[in-house]
């Protein structure tokens, strides 16, 4: 196996900064072509070997993750506080939800099942039984992002440990450390040499993790151009693509939005809005839609921007200087086209802090609406119809999540029957997600499950054994 630590080449280093202050906080070797080859042949190499490995075996080394990220649970935090300038609140929540991650994952490495087939429906059939198992599809590589830094690469590497699959993983380059961390507590849970290899690169030197048809399967979560692009790259490899979109919530008529005013703040502002499901889109009832705008701005107004290491803090810096300049630009254009700015988004002097910033009236032609913002952003629309506000999230190119606070349970089955999205959040906000439910898109949010099981599910192929009479 192959670690970030291992592949120092002059000239050839990453600097990793601390995303609020700017300072450099670590450097990190950056993998070559040849590093990628070796992951490769040694990952290969170990497909017998993992997927020998029994059921229980698959538990201790999960089970020994679990035990090690409590442990270091406080240096992942921190770390993540600075890689990602993630407010130290949701950084705590990440580590949690990446314990969950791999607890879940030592659940389901001891329950692979099959299924019994009766064949005797037809008399050529009597006397023959079959059945079904599931089988590690081999070597996967997965590319990460840098929002969840820790947790979405848990949702990678914990289902590959649980089904048996050696793996290479190419973190993104803004934020490495977590997931360098993470392969030092792999390297002591005894896995089968050469099961894995975490290798922080370049995008030109990663490509055979798409290309090469040694590798099975490919699971990369990140832009939607990107991810197309594999997808027309990686010939005839599994591929599960999770990539984004412009998240909507739907605010019914004669719902008692003053409940939901704080969900919705935290769920469109929280980390700067740097999630695939944080909510960017608001439709409200026209009933209430002055009145609910009212108590939206105002609590927005006092959401805490500024140092992610302030507990208080819940919109910390964007990734970089170039992302909060295009989320600013964005909105610039819609205002340009008539939109009305309700709360004025600003960049904080010397940072990459983007303040909260709410609009309406914002065509659907327009990048803010149409596009996924990942910013601290929303815009908001009035509905006069149930079915019209059901239609304007299907005129999205994206299929994420949607949620929908309703009190008509005709109006809750008639979103998940008509909503073309992969999930749909009932009494929530779109960005809902428990580490155990299947989540993923369809249209350009992409396709696949995550989830630990049905990643596992992803990372696995039936196979058929008919046992014929007379054996």
């Amino acid at each position: 196996m192959i670690l970030a630590s291992q592949c120092s080449t002059p000239n050839q280093d990453l600097s990793v900064y601390d995303k609020f202050t700017r300072e450099i906080i670590a450097t990190v070797p950056l993998a070559t072509a040849a590093h990628f080859e070796t992951a490769i042949q040694a990952g290969y190499a170990a497909t017998d070997s993992m997927q020998r490995l029994s059921g229980a075996e698959r538990k201790r080394i999960l089970v020994h993750c679990v035990a090690r990220l409590r442990q270091s649970r406080e240096d992942f935090v921190n770390t993540l506080v600075k890689e990602a300038g993630k407010p130290v609140a949701f950084a705590e929540i990440e580590v949690d939800r990446c314990i969950e991650t791999f607890t879940l994952a030592a659940e389901e490495a001891t329950r692979s099942a099959g299924n019994f087939i009766p064949l005797d429906g037809t008399p050529r059939g009597v006397g023959t039984m079959g059945m079904t198992r599931r089988f590690p599809v081999g070597l996967c590589s997965f590319i990460t992002p840098f929002n969840f830094p820790l947790n979405l690469v848990a949702h990678k590497v914990a289902p590959a440990i649980a089904a048996g699959c050696p793996f290479i993983l190419k973190p993104a380059s803004w934020t490495p450390l977590c997931s360098i961390m993470l392969g030092d507590i792999l390297l002591e849970a005894g896995l089968p040499e050469g099961a894995f290899s975490i290798l922080p690169a370049t995008r030109q030197t990663a490509l055979p993790l798409v290309t090469d048809d040694r590798i099975e399967m490919l699971s990369f979560t990140g832009s939607d151009t990107v991810g197309w692009q594999m997808k027309r790259d990686c010939g005839r490899k599994r591929i599960c693509l999770e990539l984004g979109g412009n998240a909507t919530c739907i605010v019914d008529e004669h719902f008692p939005w003053q409940d939901s005013v704080a969900k919705i703040v935290s769920a469109a502002f929280g980390q700067s809005g740097q999630s695939c499901i944080s909510l960017q889109r608001l439709l409200i009832h026209r009933s209430m839609y002055e009145a609910m705008l009212e108590q939206l701005v105002q609590s927005a107004s006092a959401v805490q921007f500024g140092d992610p290491a302030d507990p208080l803090t819940v919109v910390g810096p964007m990734i970089d200087d170039a992302e909060a300049d295009r989320v600013l630009h964005w909105i610039e254009q819609a205002k340009a086209a008539g939109a009305r700015e309700l709360l004025a988004a600003k960049r904080v002097n010397g940072t990459a802090i983007v303040t909260p910033g709410i609009l309406d009236r914002v065509s659907e032609d327009q990048s803010l609406c149409c596009d996924e913002a990942f910013g601290p952003v929303m815009i908001t629309e009035a509905f006069d119809d149930f079915d019209d506000a059901l239609a304007r999230v299907n005129r999205s190119k994206f299929g994420l999540q949607t949620g929908v606070f309703t009190e008509k349970i005709s109006h809750a089955w008639k979103a998940w029957e008509t909503l073309k999205v992969g999930g749909v959040i009932v009494g929530d906000t779109p960005n809902t997600r428990f580490d155990s439910m299947p989540y993923g898109g369809i249209k350009a949010s992409g396709f696949g499950r995550e989830g630990v099981r049905y990643a596992i599910e992803e990372m696995t192929n039936e196979r058929l054994l008919v046992l014929k009479p007379g054996m």
